[in-house]
C-alpha cells in the first residue's frame, strides 16, 4: 500500500483520538501546564500558531477538528465538509445582533474581556496587547488565522529580529475553520454559534491599543463580508490601518475539482508545471476577485499576501531539478521526508516554514529578504536548508510579491526596495 492509501485508511489524526479522548483528559481551562505540555510533545500540529506553546483553546479546538474527521471519515472527506459549510442565516441579514461586542465602546469592550475566561486566567495581566509606536520600523500587527497561517506568525518576527527590529503581534488563532476571519469573528463577538459567549481578544485590544495592520488566512467558501467587519471596526478606531489576506496555495483536494481524481495521484509526476499552474490560477482567482469586491465596498488598503505564488514557484523549481537539498513535491504521494508538502491536507514542511515568513515580510514591509546580511536562527537541521537554499526562498518570495498586482508592492528599479518605501509614502526602515 503506498503511502497516501495508507494515509487515507488510517488517518494519523485518529490516533490521536485514543489520546484526545482518553478519561481523565478532557480537555478544557482547567487543563495543567504539564498536560498541555505532554500533548504538545506527542500532538505538535495542535499548535496552531506554532508558537511551540499549546493552550487550552487550541488543545480543544485540535480536539474538534479530530471529532469532524473522524465523522468523516477520511481526509477527503474532511476536506469536502470544509468546502460545503453553510453558515450562519444572521450573515445575510445586513446586521449584527444588538449584543454583537463590536458594536459597543471601546470602555464597554474592555470590560467585555477583563470578565471573560481569558482574562481571569491571567490576573497579573494589564489587559490586553498594547505596544508604544515602534521607533525601529516595525509595524504593530492583529490577526486571526489557522494552521496555513502559523509557518508566517511563527518565522516573521524571527525574520524581523534579524533585519533589527521587534516584530508586535495579537493573535487570535486556531486549526481549521477555527482559525477563519468568520469563525473568529463570531467567537469575539458572542453571536451565532457563540451566542452569549463572547471572546473579543482582538476587539479589546483593537480598540484601546494602536495598530497599524491586520492579517487573514483564506478560507473555504470565503465571503467578503467576512472580512469587512473586521475592516471596518478597526478603521473605525484607526483610519489609516492596512489589510492583508494570505491566500495559502495548491492543495490536493483542488485535484478533484480540476481533474475529476477522488484521491491522491499515484506519482508526484502528476503535479507538472502545468497541473501546478492551474491549481495556483484557481487560488489566485477566487481570492483576486474577494479582494477587488472588498476594495470597491471598504478601502484600498487591503492587500494579498501572495504565499500561493510563492509556493508555486518552490514547485516549479523542484521539477526543474533547482532545489538544492529538496527530495520530494508532496509527502503524501511520495512518501519522502524533505518535501514541500508534509501531508496531504497541505501543510507544508517545517523547513520550508520560512518562505512563508519571507513573504509576509516582503508584503508587509515592501523590502527583499535578499537584502538581510544578519543570520536568522529557525531552529531544526543546521544543514537543511543550506545556504543555497535559502537564498532561493527569500528571492522567491519577493518575485511573488512584486509580480501580484494586488501586494501593493513593485519594484521597477529592481533595488529589491519597494518604490512606494523610496518615493516617502511609508516609513523606512533602518
Amino acid at each position: 500500500m503506498n503511502p497516501p492509501q495508507f494515509f487515507r485508511s488510517i488517518p494519523l489524526i485518529l490516533i490521536s483520538l485514543c489520546f484526545w479522548t482518553h478519561p481523565g483528559s478532557e480537555l478544557s481551562g482547567q487543563a495543567s501546564e504539564q498536560q498541555l505540555e505532554r500533548w504538545l510533545k506527542r500532538f505538535p500540529e495542535a499548535d496552531a500558531d506554532g508558537d511551540g506553546i499549546l493552550t487550552a483553546d487550541e488543545a480543544q479546538a485540535y480536539r474538534r477538528m479530530a471529532r469532524s474527521q473522524q465523522a468523516a471519515g477520511s481526509t477527503g472527506d474532511r476536506q469536502r465538509s470544509d468546502r460545503e459549510l453553510t453558515f450562519d442565516p444572521g450573515w445575510d441579514s445586513g446586521s449584527f445582533p444588538e449584543h454583537s461586542v463590536s458594536l459597543k465602546s471601546a470602555q464597554e469592550i474592555m470590560a467585555i474581556y477583563k470578565s471573560g475566561p481569558e482574562a481571569r486566567g491571567a490576573p497579573s495581566s494589564p489587559g490586553v496587547l498594547s505596544y508604544p509606536k515602534p521607533v525601529d520600523g516595525g509595524l504593530r500587527i492583529v490577526g486571526v488565522g489557522h494552521s496555513f497561517m502559523a509557518p508566517g506568525y511563527k518565522t516573521l518576527p524571527l525574520i524581523a529580529e534579524a533585519t533589527g527590529f521587534n516584530q508586535p503581534m495579537c493573535l487570535h488563532t486556531g486549526g481549521g475553520v477555527t482559525g477563519s476571519a468568520r469563525y473568529k469573528w463570531e467567537q469575539e463577538n458572542g453571536i451565532f454559534e457563540f451566542d452569549g459567549k463572547p471572546l473579543p481578544k482582538l476587539l479589546a485590544a483593537i480598540s484601546n491599543a494602536d495598530w497599524e495592520a491586520m492579517l487573514f488566512g483564506a478560507y473555504f467558501n470565503d465571503r467578503p463580508e467576512f472580512y469587512t467587519c473586521w475592516i471596518e471596526f478597526c478603521t473605525r478606531f484607526h483610519p489609516q490601518m492596512k489589510f492583508y489576506i494570505s491566500d495559502a496555495w495548491p492543495q490536493l483536494y483542488q485535484l478533484e475539482e480540476l481533474y475529476g481524481l477522488d484521491s491522491a495521484p499515484e506519482s508526484e509526476d502528476f503535479l507538472s508545471d502545468g497541473v501546478l499552474e492551474r491549481m495556483a490560477t484557481q487560488k489566485r482567482d477566487t481570492y483576486t476577485g474577494l479582494v477587488k469586491t472588498m476594495r470597491e465596498q471598504t478601502t484600498q488598503d487591503i492587500f494579498i499576501i501572495p504565499t500561493n505564488d510563492a509556493m508555486t514557484r518552490v514547485a516549479k523549481l523542484y521539477n526543474a531539478g533547482k532545489l538544492p537539498g529538496v527530495e520530494g513535491l508532496h509527502k503524501a504521494i511520495g512518501g519522502r521526508e524533505r518535501s514541500i508538502w508534509r501531508d496531504y491536507l497541505g501543510h507544508i514542511s517545517r523547513e520550508i516554514e520560512r518562505l512563508e515568513g519571507y513573504v509576509f515580510f516582503a508584503s508587509l514591509y515592501g523590502k527583499s529578504p535578499e537584502l538581510i546580511t544578519s543570520p536568522i536562527d529557525f531552529g531544526g537541521d543546521p544543514e537543511y536548508p543550506d545556504p543555497e537554499l535559502d537564498r532561493i526562498f527569500r528571492q522567491v518570495a519577493w518575485l511573488a510579491v512584486i509580480n501580484h498586482p494586488l501586494s501593493g508592492v513593485v519594484d521597477n528599479n529592481g533595488n529589491l526596495i519597494g518604490d512606494h518605501l523610496e518615493q516617502g509614502r511609508m516609513e523606512k526602515l533602518p
